[in-house]
């Protein structure tokens, strides 16, 4: 099983970043996080990488639903969102959020898991098509 939704695009990280944020915002999800491992890793190992940052995203009105399913579901929440440099290129992954009904084995977090996956999707699809990527995920 995978669990990622990828896409590679074109443009400059900081760029890419903020077109991240805006199509997640736009489709009700929030930045609540923000981890920036380039230079976590470098102020705590020393350890030279390219540009990394995971964004701790939340749709509210899903995460409620989550939780009213399995209040332990608070584990995987909220859904990463990586932004990493890739060579010449830039990777933006979401989590797949069918990997909450996996782990928690609850089919009624089926359907929160269908509504995160086609916010994510219309997200990542907006990124793909302004910044001249490919996706490496089935959109429905």
């Amino acid at each position: 099983m995978s669990y990622d939704r990828t896409v590679t695009l074109h443009g400059t990280f900081d760029e890419t970043v903020a077109a991240a944020r805006k199509a997640l915002a736009d489709q009700g999800f929030g930045v609540l996080t923000e981890i920036d491992m380039q230079a976590t890793l470098k102020a705590k190992l020393g350890h030279e990488m390219e540009q990394y940052l995971i964004l701790g995203a939340c749709n509210p009105a899903l995460a409620r639903q989550a939780l009213e399913v399995d209040p332990s579901v608070g584990l995987l929440l909220p859904c990463n969102v990586v932004v990493r440099a890739a060579g010449d290129h830039v990777v933006v992954q979401a989590v797949d959020p069918a990997t909450m009904v996996a782990l928690t084995g609850l089919d009624a977090m089926e359907p929160v898991a269908e509504q995160a996956t086609r916010l994510l999707d219309a997200a990542l699809t907006v990124l793909a098509e302004e910044r001249g990527g490919g996706h490496s995920y089935e959109l429905e």
